[in-house]
């Protein structure tokens, strides 16, 4: 992974190779669900990026409600790291 995605993740990391928890899914999503925007910005018709882009966030949307079910301080912790809409 490089350097940038790693500083994103890190807070949310549980250890050093931590890849699937769900807050860090739920990272993971939210910085590649930015990329995505910044991408349809300036290629507003790329129809491919577009549906990827609803798919990352059907996913973190999935992530969250699993985590918010399961520990709800977790789910409120990430939603504020993340900047999400509650």
């Amino acid at each position: 992974m490089n350097e940038e995605l790693m500083d994103f993740l890190q807070p949310f990391m549980r250890h050093d190779n931590d890849n699937g928890s769900p807050e860090v899914q739920i990272a993971l999503l939210t910085f590649e669900v930015t990329q995505l925007q910044e991408h349809l910005v300036a290629h507003a018709k790329d129809v491919d990026a577009k549906r990827s882009l609803l798919k990352k966030v059907a996913r973190r949307r999935k992530f969250l409600k699993y985590l918010k079910t399961n520990d709800l301080q977790k789910y409120n912790l990430v939603s504020k790291k993340l900047k999400l809409k509650v």
